[in-house]
């Protein structure tokens, strides 16, 4: 395929998907009915396809596409209010509470200490659960809530009669919004501000990869993946703040592979970082068994250090409060009592898959930070994360958005799957030709996760079988060199044949550069 050729058939898919998009955020435009689903199924295609298309262009106009391309996905994705989540409403209370100097853990929604800061936009004081407002206080099962602190009332937010679950840093982004744009009656300062994170986030991995020596044209693979417009800029969850963070941590780490003082500032702030993601949101705590080796010391003294700091401030207001509903959420969610575990619930069931969870994803952990090469932590995040969301089954697709940024920062897609994945988790009720499916999760995270696996098998064969057809003295052919990262064909023409032993799969797509600045030593380290 000729390049201008390729071009265009990159710019006709890109505004495939931004349609896609905002079709499923205005569905008053999908006069034709398609159920939401199926619109997504189609957006995850346009988009394997205009990724796949966009490696064939020079970098420099690869990457004015990928950032022109993730704006316009963001704008379009906030065309309208959330579709599938409420937790944005919950946010903008969150932000409420702490403008009018009340601690967000001290009370629930519905507490009588916080009912003055009530407004139509997020209550209704009808009964019972109004359209748009499906969460009561009372319901039925508690009539005597006033009398236990509620105020009765029906609101678009989560849970109104439990406090929140959300961390220190999550609370203090949702203070600087409402301070900056107060969400009285709109959902769209805190869309905006989620879909200029998504933006950072690109621009950052455009940068970032670069630095690496990588293609900076695998950021596409975040920077157009539905995911990341859907639930950033449509649904604004704060997950993509925590991406964020973990991004800015991981590419310091990455880079501190000296013993200076410089080193050492670095893995200092990329350990700072790091603690500040996971009290955004817990998730990037998944990413720790691949970076420990940089330091654990240090790395861990960091991360507990920066979550202490904004932790102490809520510990002194209110005491044992500051867990939250984090407890409740976890038995909800069947997580403590076992019945979350929709993969692990066709083998055993109750505490027991519990157990099984914790002691399947300790092992990985801990062969991750065994064998996870330090320079490259994104690999063993990528397969950490990946295992977290097969052995947890979510019903919450969005819990996958560090995943695709970390799929961006190693190269291969293919684990992307566990993240489309999600739309089918969390599609209750669903039915194909009639047939009611009795588990989405299980069908979404696990079937995800099969493909994603039998996509990386065949990837190893085919890597292995490249390398292996190579005479021991010859020198690594360009395909080769085509088809491994930056620095890794140096790697593996110095080590001779025993390197071929322990070649991993690598990143093939897209075909990676070089930067400037490499030299082949620093290639070969890598």
């Amino acid at each position: 395929m000729s390049a201008k050729l390729r071009i265009a058939g990159t710019i006709l898919l890109l505004a495939a998907l931004t349609g896609l998009i905002l079709l499923i955020a205005r569905p008053g435009l999908n006069s034709a009915g398609a159920h939401p689903l199926k619109l997504v199924a189609a957006a995850w295609l346009v988009f394997c396809c205009a990724a796949w298309l966009v490696r064939g262009a020079s970098v420099r106009l690869a990457v004015g596409l990928i950032l022109a391309g993730g704006i316009a996905l963001q704008v379009v994705a906030l065309a309208g209010p959330p579709q599938n989540s409420s937790d944005l409403y919950r946010y903008i209370w969150d932000g409420r509470v702490q403008a009018a100097g009340i601690d967000p853990y001290l009370y629930a929604p519905g507490d009588a200490g916080v009912a003055g800061l009530r407004n139509t936009f997020l209550w209704t004081a009808d009964q019972p659960g109004h359209d748009g407002y499906p969460d009561c206080v009372p319901t039925q099962s508690d009539s005597a809530a006033p009398s236990n602190g509620l105020v009765t009332g029906c609101s678009k937010l989560n849970r109104p009669k439990v406090p929140t679950v959300y961390p220190p840093v999550a609370e203090a982004y949702f203070l600087a919004i409402q301070e900056a744009a107060p969400a009285d009656n709109s959902t769209t300062p805190v869309q905006a501000a989620a879909a200029g994170f998504a933006v950072l986030v690109t621009v950052l991995l455009l940068f970032g990869l670069w630095k690496l020596g990588k293609d900076p044209r695998l950021a596409v693979l975040w920077a157009w993946c539905p995911t990341v417009p859907l639930e950033a800029g449509q649904n604004g969850h704060v997950d993509v703040v925590g991406v964020a963070l973990t991004l800015a941590a991981l590419l310091l780490l990455a880079q501190a592979r000296s013993k200076g003082a410089r080193s050492k500032g670095r893995v200092i702030t990329g350990g700072v970082l790091l603690g500040l993601a996971i009290a955004t949101k817990v998730t990037p705590v998944l990413v720790l068994p691949s970076v420990l080796r940089r330091g654990w010391a240090l790395i861990s003294a960091s991360a507990l250090t920066a979550i202490s700091l904004v932790y102490v401030p809520h510990v002194l207001a209110v005491g044992q409060k500051i867990i939250g509903f984090f407890p409740g959420y976890l038995r909800q969610e069947g997580y403590s009592t076992g019945s979350g575990y929709s993969v692990i619930g066709l083998f055993v069931g109750g505490k027991a898959a519990t157990a099984v969870a914790a002691l399947l994803l300790g092992a990985i952990a801990l062969a991750i930070y065994r064998y996870c090469d330090p320079s490259q932590p994104w690999r063993g995040g990528v397969l950490m994360t990946s295992a977290a969301l097969a052995v947890c089954t979510p019903h919450f697709q969005w819990y996958a958005i560090l995943l695709v940024m970390l799929v961006a920062l190693d190269g291969r897609p293919e684990w992307l799957a566990i993240a489309a994945g999600g739309y089918l988790a969390n599609s209750p009720g669903l039915q194909i030709h009639g047939v009611m499916l009795h588990d989405p999760r299980l069908m979404g995270y696990g079937g995800g996760a099969a493909v994603a696996c039998m996509l990386a098998i065949a990837r190893y064969l085919i890597t292995r079988r490249a390398s292996g057809a190579e005479p021991e003295s010859a020198t690594v052919p360009a395909a080769l060199n085509a088809a491994l990262p930056s620095g890794s064909a140096a790697s593996l023409a110095s080590a001779g044949p025993a390197a071929e032993s322990v070649l991993e799969p690598t990143a093939i797509f897209p075909r990676p550069v070089k930067s400037p600045q490499e030299s082949t030593a620093d290639a070969g380290a890598r």
